[in-house]
């Protein structure tokens, strides 16, 4: 057992002194008594400093209420200082006044008049300046000092009013002479005259509110300073303004677009409110309903001023932008200060148009640089379907470089277009249509440039400046069918919202005339521009119909394949034994040429038989235009030396009948066509006629002409080889392969007239102006 407890012994070495717990608790709660004792200590000697303070505070605050104390009484004294000053005042004034009569009393010669004038003077005296008076009058005049000194306005404008109603006789002016001067009243006056200082200093006050401001302006019509008074309100209403337009000209460069509809808000809004409180205070008096007048348009010329000086490039969609935005918002608040009287719209427009001219000219300068400089970066012209769908028909019958300057021509004009506000296209809608008809025909004397020309100077006019080129009669089609498509029916729907609303302010009574006098173009009806687009479009059509016509007429080698020997050659038989006649061979190859281009227009001008048939019917004019302004053809013909047939006479007047024939079958019969053939024929006759020939025996009946002309359109058509693509117009083909010549006078219910009778009212022919004849 020893062994055992020897080895636990080892592994478990005996601890050498244990701590009580009883002792443990004691060393813990010593040191806990110590640190609330501590603290203790340190709470007794806050409490005492916080009495300390305490008693410093009360002695302090007793001390602040004794010099409070001091002040009143100071105040009082001083006070009673200005009592006495102003008592002593009276009374030296009174002495001097006394004394002055006294001494002019003592000059007068008669003692008896002297001693009887004197007595109720006296008593006058005395009565006026009794000692009660005079107390009551200091008194009112001290109150008076006291309340100036402390800026009581509104106290003494009604103590004053009170005491001059009480005292009629001290409203009388002070420039007004009085044989009686009052010292009382001068002393009155003066006081006013502080008054009146006083308010004009708070009025012009920067920081003055609107509230203060009406009260000050109220004081000083009660003091009878009605003209001062409205003087201060415009300038006081101006410098408010001035400081909120200063504080707002940093601001411009960021809205470019809207900053001066803000610079419209702050001025417009100003004058109406000017205008209200000028109402308020001063009633509809003329004089100053006349300066508010004044004022305002002083204000509109300084607001015009600051956006013509803060506006963004006059030649950027957002300078047109600015200049819209900028009619709109101002001539609303010119709408709504006619309520109170006042009419500005004239004076605006008249201010605001040279600028607004100014925009507009520079941005469709700028739109013309655009649409005319091909070499320009290819920057993207996004337009919706509805707008270029119409053009990219033409694409795969033309050069590319078409369509795109057609889209280009569409986007320029409709983003120039969505900048406009309602009034700008009230007041300016004419002048825009103007401008986008001239654009328009410009951009018709580009096109004219990509068809070649037969004259070679005309041909090496500026070709580098057109980057495509119309050479084939499909790519010369499908430029004609691109401007008729922007003529006709993009360019109305892009300026459709122009045409509405100037249509509707006409049929309103409402316009330009109400607010200023308009310009020759600013009037422009919508008929009126719709006639300026066909005339350029005429322009186009035209040279090309000419060029067309040239090189159909003209070899290469400048040989003419209409001449006058045509006419004048020997044939072997007459046309009237021929059983089969025909027209001559440059008829026949007319009527071909006519066939083919009227297979490919119907291709290229797919949907546009307008366009078609008149470019049918303007070539056939064309050509028989030139036949009869032809020289060279005519000196032949009327050479005297030069031998006539009647036969020759014969085949001209069926060439003619044919030429009108032709047109009457293919659906574009042309009145114009009937006039230049019948003056052609006329002139054959006079020309026969003088050589001895009686055209009336040498020619058959008209009738014959029409219905061999009928004759010769069948036989060439069948002729053709019996296919389709010999057809002109599927509708005016005759279905009965078999039917006689004579059926083609049923397609217009005239074929049974002779030519010169023929009721060309009845046919649908294109209209032609004077200029086209």
């Amino acid at each position: 057992m020893r062994m055992e407890s020897s080895e636990e012994d080892d592994d478990f070495p005996a601890i050498e002194s244990v701590t009580p717990q009883h002792k443990i608790d004691t060393i813990y709660q010593s040191n806990t008594e110590k640190g609330i004792r501590k603290i203790c200590f340190e709470l007794l000697d806050l409490k005492d400093a916080v009495e300390n303070l305490c008693g410093n505070m009360r002695t302090k605050y007793s001390a602040f209420l004794r010099l409070c104390e001091e002040v009143v009484e100071t105040e009082h004294e001083l006070n009673d200082l200005r009592k006495h000053i102003s008592a002593h005042g009276i009374l030296l004034q009174d002495l001097m006044t006394g004394v002055a009569r006294e001494l002019e009393e003592w000059t007068h010669v008669n003692d008896d008049i002297q001693e009887v004038e004197y007595r109720p003077q006296v008593l006058e005296l005395d009565n006026t300046f009794s000692t009660e008076e005079v107390d009551q009058r200091m008194v009112f005049l001290e109150n008076i000092d006291v309340l100036l000194a402390e800026h009581k306005m509104d106290e003494v404008i009604e103590a004053i009013d009170a005491e001059e109603r009480s005292h009629p006789e001290l409203k009388i002016s002070a420039d007004t002479s009085t044989n009686e001067p009052s010292f009382y009243r001068t002393a009155l006056l003066e006081r006013k005259l502080i008054l009146e200082n006083q308010l004009v200093d708070t009025i012009e006050q920067p920081s003055i509110g609107i509230g203060e401001l009406k009260k000050a302006l109220s004081g000083l019509l009660k003091l009878g300073k009605v003209p001062l008074a409205h003087q201060l309100l415009l300038k006081a209403y101006g410098s408010r303004l001035q400081k909120s337009i200063e504080a707002f000209l940093p601001l411009c460069p960021c809205y470019p677009e809207t900053y001066s509809t803000s610079l419209s808000n702050l001025v417009f809004s100003s004058i109406l409110l000017t205008t209200k409180e000028s109402a308020n205070l001063f009633g509809d008096n003329p004089v100053y309903s006349n300066k508010i007048v004044q004022w305002a348009e002083w204000e509109i010329e300084s607001f015009v001023r600051l956006v013509k000086e803060h506006a963004p490039s006059s030649d950027s969609a957002t300078a047109l932008r600015a200049a819209s935005v900028c009619i709109q918002a101002s001539l609303n608040h010119c709408s709504a200060l006619e309520l109170q009287g006042l009419k500005l719209s004239k004076l605006l427009l008249v201010l605001l148009q040279p600028y607004i001219e100014e925009v507009l000219e520079l941005n469709f300068r700028r739109a013309r640089k655009q649409i005319l400089d091909f070499s320009g970066s290819d920057e993207s012209m996004p337009l919706s379907p509805r707008f270029a769908s119409p053009l990219t028909t033409f694409a795969t019958s033309s050069d590319s470089s078409l369509v795109e300057s057609g889209i280009r021509f569409i986007f320029i004009i409709k983003d120039i277009v969505e900048q406009l506000t309602h009034l700008v296209i009230l007041h300016f809608g004419g002048n825009i249509l103007t401008r986008i008809s001239q654009l328009f025909d410009k951009y018709i004397d580009v096109l004219i440039k990509a068809i070649p020309s037969t004259s070679e100077d005309e041909n090496l006019t500026d070709l580098t400046d057109v980057p495509f080129r119309a050479e084939t009669d499909s790519q010369q089609l499908a430029l004609l069918g691109t401007a008729f498509t922007i003529a006709e029916e993009l360019l109305p729907m892009v300026v459709s919202k122009i045409r509405n609303i100037l249509s509707e302010s006409k049929e309103a009574g409402i316009g330009p005339v109400e607010n200023v006098m308009p310009s020759a173009n600013n009037t422009l009806e919508s008929k009126d521009w719709r006639r300026q687009l066909q005339h350029s479009l005429d322009k186009l059509k035209d040279h090309f119909c000419r060029q067309y016509v040239v090189s159909f007429i003209y070899s290469r080698d400048d040989k003419t394949r209409l001449d006058a020997q045509t006419y004048l050659q020997e044939k072997e038989e007459g046309l009237f034994w021929d059983s089969d006649p025909l027209p001559s061979l440059p008829f026949q190859a007319l009527f071909g040429k006519l066939q083919q281009f009227g297979i490919v227009a119907g291709d290229v001008l797919l949907g546009r038989d307008k366009l078609q048939k008149g470019l049918l019917a303007r070539l056939t004019e064309t050509l028989v235009l030139w036949l009869a302004d032809e020289q060279e053809f005519w000196g032949d013909l009327e050479d005297d030396s030069t031998p006539l047939r009647p036969l020759g006479l014969q085949q001209l007047i069926l060439d003619m009948h044919f030429t009108v024939e032709i047109a009457r079958f293919a659906g574009y019969p042309s009145r114009n066509l009937h006039q230049v053939a019948s003056s052609i024929m006329a002139r054959a006759f006079r020309a026969f006629s003088a050589r001895g020939v009686d055209p009336q025996s040498a020619l058959p009946e008209d009738e014959w002409f029409v219905e061999t002309a009928k004759g010769a359109i069948n036989r060439l058509l069948q002729g053709a080889s019996g296919s389709d693509t010999s057809e002109i117009d599927e509708d005016h083909i005759i279905s009965d392969p078999d039917a006689s010549p004579s059926s083609l006078s049923s397609m217009d219910g005239s074929g049974s007239e002779s030519f010169a009778s023929a009721e060309m009212g009845d046919l649908e022919s294109p209209v032609f102006s004077d200029t086209e004849s």
